[in-house]
């Protein structure tokens, strides 16, 4: 498995996917609908995956299924589905807010026919690869978020000293002052929230909370800088001949995307009660 697929993905050969969001399993990612059912030696998927990055153009794509309901959470399984298999379409190709370099469509899994062999790891282990994924997904979306909030200020702070009004720069003001200093020290702080996740990930230490903690902050972060952003730049922050509005958009899907914001606070505030109890 990892030589038919991991290498030529690695080398940026293929592309993939990750199917885990339905229309009724966002947030609640124990609430899968899609149903994979043995029969021989095939999986037979069947249901709809929706919000999925890169699904148009996906090679191949982790799609998460219950194989035994009344497992509940316990009952999803992974597998790796590719797009030539009999049954998989793309559906619905989203218009979005923001990111709109990045494609995200629905696929829908009409009796999808999948190889045993394409099962990951073992039935039941979907909830547990998929939690642990995401984990280190977050790390990947604070980043992101840090990204675009740097490309926020540094047109903002550019911009302040070439606006005048009132007879100077506007960066004399203090209050854009002031938004410019908030805005380092959070990119700062977000960097080394993620410095500090990494780390822990490098060296095999759970980062449940520091992922969260991390992702929590910086797409925060990065809304509140690209709107303060916007602000500094007056009028001309809304319209698209300036970069900013953009900045703006692209930002928001940080706070909703591998968890939402509300998600990664129910994940800190468990992880601190359970390190309180010992």
């Amino acid at each position: 498995m990892k030589e038919k697929y991991l290498k030529p993905f690695a080398l940026g050969q293929k592309l993939g996917a990750y199917c885990l969001s339905e229309p009724g399993a966002g947030s609640d990612a124990a609430a899968q609908k899609t149903t994979a059912t043995l029969k021989g030696d095939t999986y037979v998927l069947k249901g709809t995956k929706n919000f999925i990055t890169n699904g148009p153009n996906a090679d191949a794509m982790i799609v998460y299924a219950m194989t035994d309901k009344e497992k509940l959470h316990k009952g999803i399984s992974a597998f790796l589905v590719e797009k030539d298999f009999p049954g998989f379409a793309v559906g619905k190709i989203e218009k979005k807010l923001g990111i709109c370099a990045s494609s995200t469509s629905e696929i829908v899994l009409d009796n999808c026919e999948v190889p045993k062999e394409n099962l990951l790891g073992e039935a039941g282990q979907g909830f547990s690869i998929a939690m642990n994924t995401l984990d280190s997904g977050r790390i990947g979306i604070a980043t992101q978020a840090v990204g675009i909030a740097r490309a926020a200020f540094e047109a903002a702070a550019k911009y302040s000293t070439e606006r005048e009004a009132f007879g100077g720069p506007i960066s004399k003001f203090q209050a854009i002052q002031h938004f410019l200093a908030d805005m380092a020290k959070d990119i700062d702080a977000g960097r080394l929230l993620i410095h500090r996740a990494s780390w822990m990930k490098d060296q095999g230490i759970n980062v449940n909370k520091a992922a969260a903690m991390a992702k929590l902050f910086c797409s925060e972060a990065a809304m509140w800088i690209s709107t303060k952003a916007i602000q500094i730049h007056g009028g001309y922050g809304y319209i698209k001949e300036y970069p900013v509005e953009r900045y703006f958009r692209d930002a928001k899907i940080t706070e909703i995307y591998e968890g939402t914001s509300e998600i990664q606070r129910l994940v800190i505030s468990r992880a601190v009660l359970k390190e309180l109890a010992g």
